[in-house]
């Protein structure tokens, strides 16, 4: 078990292997980051399933960089990883990278207040048969190209994302990190990229995502 800080962020769903950019104004979650950075314990950036508490409306600035925002009820499998301080502004604000890097499944809560510190289960795929190997390697290439037609009517997007997956480092990739990875290229609505998420195998993500992208 890890002791993992939950950033609950709606609409907002991570990958291991994908870099997430944070920047944190409310104070018990720049209190949070302080925490993790001094101590290396991970941030688990997820997705809500419902508002428990509604934010105050219509703050300035310096009075929202005092004041907690809402309250959320995390999905109970995310990713988290370590944090880096990229900068911090003269009011206290935090801009910082998350680095992604295991899947988690919720445990017991060890802290509410001020920010949630529950410990948590690493989440492993299943391990595939020899077929279902072979189709994940198959439906990688199948992805690739089909990510690349999305995008042939911007060529700019086109050209960006051909530079990418055509590197040496995305070409040798094995199934399980392109599956996971690919999302940090793509977005789809917080629904799907749950689901993605909570799959237990890579040939089954690189399905589900060709299925998306053929709709």
């Amino acid at each position: 078990m890890t002791q993992i800080a939950i950033f609950p962020i709606p609409d907002c769903v991570t990958f291991p292997g994908t870099v997430f950019p944070l920047h944190v104004f409310e104070p018990r979650y720049r209190q949070m980051i302080n925490h993790c950075l001094e101590t290396g314990m991970p941030v688990a950036i997820c997705h809500t399933q419902k508002e428990i508490s509604p934010a105050k409306s219509g703050l300035p600035l310096k009075e929202a960089l005092q004041t907690n925002q809402a309250t959320y009820r995390p999905y109970t499998v995310f990713s988290a990883g370590q944090c880096e301080l990229i900068k911090q502004l003269d009011d206290g604000r935090l801009v910082v990278d998350v680095h992604i890097d295991q899947r988690y499944s919720l445990g017991q809560s060890l802290q509410q207040i001020p920010y949630s510190v529950y410990e948590c289960q690493p989440m492993a795929d299943r391990e595939m048969t020899e077929d279902e190997l072979s189709e994940a390697i198959e439906l990688v290439d199948k992805v690739r190209h089909r990510v690349l037609a999305m995008v042939q009517g911007d060529s700019r997007a086109a050209n960006k994302l051909s530079d990418i997956l055509n590197q040496e480092e995305w070409l040798t990739k094995s199934p399980q990190a392109f599956s996971f990875e690919l999302f940090g290229l793509i977005r789809f609505d917080a629904h799907y990229l749950q689901q993605a998420l909570e799959m237990e195998s890579a040939v089954e993500r690189l399905r589900f995502t060709l299925d998306l992208m053929n709709r």
